[in-house]
């Protein structure tokens, strides 16, 4: 799940995460910014280097969550690969890992991506996948495609050995029919800009688009064609509020006031009405599936988290015959 900065794609995320874990499933859900946004958003302690249950949703599911770490995925992969446990520890007392990742930020996104992909590929004993879906929160649109895109750099880089194989895993899952990149936005000129931007990057990079989630959405009150209705009868609105004992009228106040406030109000709310429209359109053009999720006037609680989930299930039902996000 990526997005521009500010238009919820953690949140988004985590609602996701718990509707893929309706009905028993039980899902992943991975951080890489090192925000603790999980952690906030289930109202719960900052997450550990470690797979740890947060919720439990509808049906009896269960959602995990898991802040990776750049250096404790790298002294993963030096014991996995290398047997340098105690001395992996080592490095990192002297300093060596966080040089390392300062000097090869690449390094860092593979990683990242590589703890990600270690879930998706786990097995338990009879040989099931550990977790039916890992929804990552991954970083903005802007860099998105060269953060999934950093392992197919490094193997061609180490042409044999551990890190090529690893890199090349690593792509095979995120380029597999198994993942989607899904966008969220709002609708506003800038994150649509950035979403198209995005959409075009994956494409050509080989990465695989899901879903736009335009999320936010505030009621449409009024259209173009109520406003014209109500143009040009002031007066008869302003008898009407009177009737009604709007405007002081019974005080001796004067309605009329109300009018003119009221209808550029309803005129900006048209020409927002008419941009988002366009924007809808823009992104329809992609070709890529569209949910919306409606704007919570009083913020994101866990119970409103529960109701984004619910109604994101619907709208993946509704226009995938009942198969998962």
């Amino acid at each position: 799940m990526t997005g521009k900065g500010g238009t919820g794609k953690t949140t988004v995320a985590a609602a996701l995460a718990l509707a893929l874990a309706d009905g028993g499933q039980r899902t992943l859900l991975v951080e890489v910014e090192g925000r603790q946004g999980i952690a906030q958003l289930f109202e719960t302690e900052p997450l550990p280097y470690e797979e740890r249950k947060i919720a439990v949703s509808h049906g009896g599911g269960e959602v995990y969550a898991l802040a990776i770490d750049a250096e404790r995925a790298l002294l993963d992969y030096l014991q996995m690969f290398y047997k340098l446990g105690s001395a992996g520890r080592a490095l990192k007392r002297l300093g060596a890992i966080d040089f390392a990742t300062t000097i090869a930020p690449g390094l860092r996104d593979v990683l990242l991506t590589g703890k990600a992909c270690e879930a998706v590929r786990r097995r338990d004993k009879r040989q099931r996948p550990v977790y039916d879906a890992v929804v990552m929160d991954a970083p903005p649109t802007g860099r998105i495609a060269r953060f999934l895109g950093v392992n197919e750099e490094v193997a061609g880089l180490a042409k044999v050995g551990p890190v090529h194989n690893q890199a090349q895993a690593v792509m095979r899952v995120l380029k597999s029919p198994e993942t989607a990149v899904h966008l969220v936005t709002l609708l506003e000129e800038m994150p649509v800009q950035e979403t198209l931007d995005g959409i075009a990057e994956l494409r050509s990079a080989g990465l695989p688009t899901g879903s736009v989630v335009v999320n936010m959405v505030r009621p449409r009150l009024l259209d173009e064609e109520h406003l014209k209705a109500a143009d040009g009868h002031t007066a008869e609105m302003a008898r009407a509020f009177a009737r009604a004992g709007l405007g002081g009228a019974r005080r001796g106040g004067h309605a009329e006031r109300l009018v003119a406030p009221l209808l550029e109000q309803g005129r900006e709310h048209a020409e927002r009405v008419g941009l988002e429209r366009g924007l809808r359109e823009e992104l329809h053009a992609q070709g890529l599936p569209l949910r919306e999720l409606p704007l919570l006037s009083e913020g994101v609680e866990l119970a409103g988290l529960y109701g984004m989930a619910g109604e994101l299930r619907a709208q993946w039902q509704t226009t995938t015959g009942g198969r998962q996000p």
